[in-house]
């Protein structure tokens, strides 16, 4: 089985904003009918989001849905394990990133994840769905906490992915904008950055091969990077073909070349 990871950098399922998007996630499990876990830890286990999902995956995508609640059930380590091994997709929900990856590796659930990966089930999401399977992701994890005086975070995830990534960068959060602070993240650590718009996504293939998808014609997908002080930022063309891994992680300005996009 291949292994396959699909992040999403955001969108609406309630308004099937992300469907062309979420078809392909369903084609890519090979079944009919896959089974689709999700899992919502970063809504804090949210029942109007299951009741979305349930509804958006189960009747109008035909998967057979079911939930891991973590917070609110605590299931045992054997229950858990069950859910997530017997998965033909695991999506994960949005919300507090930090809250999700404190609480799956308390409870080993990032192990178990990687398992399922090697094992081919297909691993999704978006927004903090989509920032748990790369090195790192910027985050607006602290503005759950402190909703006046927050700022934005880089969060460790999984590491299934190489960069640190940035969900809705084309949005914000309580009024502060993601692209250019996440430029300025990048400016101070360095390292590849993996910025993808609102109803765009990337396809990962045996951590070979990708493509990115869109459900819009103005969402897109950039690859951010430090060059002798100054931010290139690339757009990371959508081509019906996979392409090979190593042309999204290649930096391909020259230092004359490097821009700072305002």
């Amino acid at each position: 089985m291949p292994k396959v990871i699909v992040v999403i950098g955001g969108g609406e399922i309630r308004t099937r904003g992300t469907a062309p998007i979420d078809r392909e996630i369903v084609r890519l499990a090979k079944k009919k009918n896959p089974s689709l876990l999700f899992i919502p830890t970063a809504s804090s286990d949210s029942d109007r989001y299951w009741k979305q999902v349930k509804e958006y995956f189960g009747k109008f995508l035909k998967c057979k849905t079911d939930v891991l609640f973590l917070i609110k059930e605590q299931p045992s380590r054997e229950q858990i394990q069950r859910k997530i091994s017997s998965a033909d997709i695991i999506y994960v929900g949005g919300g507090n990133t930090l809250l999700m990856m404190c609480l799956w590796r308390r409870l080993g659930v990032d192990k178990l994840l990687k398992a399922a990966y090697e094992d081919g089930t297909v691993l999704a999401g978006i927004s903090a769905g989509s920032i748990c399977w790369f090195d790192s992701g910027h985050s607006d994890s602290m503005s759950f906490y402190n909703p006046r005086k927050w700022k934005y975070i880089n969060v460790r995830g999984l590491g299934l992915l190489k960069g640190i990534h940035c969900p809705h960068y084309n949005s914000m959060t309580r009024g502060i904008p993601r692209r250019k602070h996440f430029r300025d993240m990048i400016r101070k650590t360095g390292g590849l950055g993996i910025a993808i718009e609102n109803n765009c996504a990337i396809e990962f293939i045996n951590g070979q091969f990708y493509k990115v998808i869109s459900s819009e014609s103005y969402a897109h997908a950039y690859r951010i990077y430090k060059s002798r002080g100054k931010v290139a930022v690339e757009k990371i063309h959508e081509e019906e073909q996979l392409a090979p891994i190593e042309s999204l992680y290649r930096r391909t300005r020259s230092a004359n070349g490097t821009v700072e996009d305002d």
